[in-house]
């Protein structure tokens, strides 16, 4: 059930969304930001329902989603139109109508400023829900227009309290590792627990993280066949990479495993900490974020791969 009551966290985002609502003061266009799995569809969802008065969580005709299409990377001045067209009919049942805007961030600055009439002013019983991860790629003139809400990570607690309600019956041990891990992204847990992709990943980037010291440098550059086949995922391996030397860090600091986002991974953490100094660490970490970046300019991912390897045995 996609209502309020069942969102668990952002309340004071929820209780300023109702109070708007019953004191007649709510908004025709709103943003809502955050991480990849922080729950922006779902709170979403549940405003939508809240506007068309519904007491059930099913399809409804007069919620109508807009996506990134197949394999494109950006939503044209074209895709808007549609969405433009879309606001000029009437609602199927009552006299309201929600259109909910995925990947906002993604919307080229053409498409932004033929939109921006229809956020000025959509017709009467129209409500616009904009998601985005980032705020900046929105338009000054949009972002001004909207009410702007900004879902944060989720505390300890709340993530057990996701996980209580999403997997009834996950053992303690389990719970408190994926509560860990997610770092506060509810989505995380999902993928972790749904995603046989993402469990691969997450032990593979450790894998090659523990093959630094011991492979030869033909040996490691095996690994580049994993990297491609999850090209299209790169900026998650190289989360995990990330996350797995922080943790060996602050073990290496401290001695101490609180903290520790990998805690079910504790032993490959300890052994991390003793196979490189401080100073391995810090350059295995700037080799990472070089590579992101080569990546995010475009250039040839193979390239990237095999340099990230070598680089990272080399530091």
């Amino acid at each position: 059930m996609i209502f309020f009551d069942s969102i668990i966290g952002h309340d004071n985002i929820k209780l300023q969304i109702v109070n708007s609502m019953k004191s007649d003061r709510f908004h025709h266009a709103h943003i809502i930001v955050g991480e990849d799995g922080i729950g922006k569809s779902n709170m979403a969802k549940a405003i939508a329902l809240k506007i068309l008065g519904k007491e059930k969580d099913m399809p409804y005709p007069d919620i109508v989603y807009f996506r990134l299409e197949g394999s494109k990377k950006s939503i044209g001045v074209e895709e808007v139109r549609s969405i433009i067209a879309e606001t000029n009919k009437k609602p199927f049942e009552g006299d309201k109508k929600v259109m909910i805007i995925h990947e906002m961030d993604k919307m080229t600055e053409a498409a932004q400023n033929t939109l921006l009439k229809t956020i000025e002013e959509p017709p009467q019983g129209v409500y616009i829900l904009i998601l985005c991860e980032n705020i900046e790629s929105v338009l000054d003139t949009i972002k001004s227009r909207c009410e702007i809400y900004k879902l944060n990570r989720l505390g300890k607690e709340e993530m057990k309290s996701f996980l209580d309600a999403r997997y009834p019956g996950m053992s303690g041990e389990e719970k408190e590792a994926i509560a860990a891990f997610s770092d506060g992204i509810p989505g995380r847990s999902e993928k972790y627990k749904e995603d046989p992709s993402f469990v691969e990943i997450r032990d593979t980037a450790l894998e090659i993280l523990l093959s630094l010291k011991d492979k030869k440098p033909d040996e490691l550059l095996k690994y580049g066949d994993f990297l491609m086949k999850y090209k299209n995922q790169w900026d998650e391996v190289f989360t995990w990479f990330l996350s797995y030397i922080r943790d060996a860090v602050l073990y290496k600091e401290t001695g101490e495993t609180y903290g520790i986002i990998n805690a079910d991974k504790i032993n490959s953490i300890k052994h991390l900490s003793e196979m490189f100094s401080f100073n391995s660490l810090s350059d295995i970490i700037e080799v990472v974020k070089e590579s992101r970046k080569k990546l995010e300019r475009n250039v040839n991912t193979a390239l990237v791969f095999d340099s990230l390897l070598i680089n990272m045995q080399e530091v």
